[in-house]
């Protein structure tokens, strides 16, 4: 339950790159750098909620450990894949619809911090949020 409650992006790391690797054009780069992203977890045994919320978009997104979801990024790329539970951190394996390259993705609370890590075609970004 270490990953209820909402999250703010306050910084991230090479998130910009990663974006260039996914295929993202410049000006979707330049505004996903600061889309002022905001998480609210919500854990009920193996079932996972979130509301997403940015410059962008607000969505829900509700999946359940271990079992296939869909999901479209803010950019419009279409993704399925799991989440699992591996001690205290949630680990993605996603691939994209539309090539079927593999997007990882890892969330880990860390003190006071959560932190989420993408890697997609050998670039890695991290994107550091704090509780709101």
């Amino acid at each position: 339950m270490a990953f209820d409650g909402t999250w703010k992006v306050e910084k991230s790391e090479n998130y910009e790159k990663f974006m260039e690797a996914m295929g993202i054009n410049l000006v979707k780069r330049k505004l996903g750098a600061h889309d002022n992203l905001k998480l609210t977890i919500k854990q009920e045994g193996n079932k996972f909620t979130v509301q997403e919320s940015s410059t962008f978009r607000s969505i829900e997104i509700v999946f359940t450990l271990a079992e296939n979801f869909d999901y479209s990024l803010a950019d419009g790329t279409e993704l399925t894949g799991t989440w699992d539970l591996q001690g205290t951190q949630l680990i993605g394996s996603f691939n994209r619809k539309d090539n079927g390259k593999k997007l990882e993705a890892l969330r880990e609370v860390v003190g006071e911090e959560m932190i989420q890590t993408y890697t997609y075609e050998g670039v890695t970004a991290k994107r550091i949020f704090k509780k709101a």
